[in-house]
């Protein structure tokens, strides 16, 4: 049988970073994958309905113009909120993860050398939820 690919989309301004995410995935996954250095070239591609966005909270170190992680999750969530967005910092405050908790996020992990582990857990609950939600729809289809 012939699985759809999970799409999945990485955005971060960090490039060194960014290939070192693609490569984990590339090798440890079957996911096709994206990657954007600007939350604004991601929102241009969400026609391409990805499966899940792994997004940075500061994107503008590069440019400065840029819009930041923040405002990108708000306007993925306004284009289409079903897009699970797990966002990644380097910034490990309690009250950055809340705030992007607030603005919809799937969950927040910080950059470490455990970040892959952790963004690999957070797809597999991604998954995991959507698989209960279909479960649950079906079963209220019948009631």
């Amino acid at each position: 049988m012939n699985e759809k690919k999970t799409l999945l989309f990485l955005v971060d301004d960090d490039a060194l970073f960014l290939k070192s995410l693609e490569i984990e995935f590339s090798q440890n996954t079957t996911s096709v994958i994206k990657t954007f250095a600007t939350g604004e070239l991601c929102l241009d591609s969400l026609t391409q309905n990805p499966d899940i966005i792994i997004l940075d909270y500061y994107l503008n170190g590069v440019d400065k113009k840029a819009i930041n992680g923040l405002e990108t999750l708000d306007k993925i969530k306004t284009t289409n909120p079903q897009i699970p967005v797990i966002m990644l910092s380097s910034q490990d405050k309690i009250a950055v993860a809340v705030n992007c908790m607030k603005h919809q996020a799937f969950d927040y992990i910080v950059k470490s050398e455990t970040a892959f582990i952790r963004l690999q857990k957070a797809i597999t609950t991604i998954f995991h939820y959507q698989k209960i939600e279909k479960a649950l729809s079906w079963y209220m289809e019948k009631m």
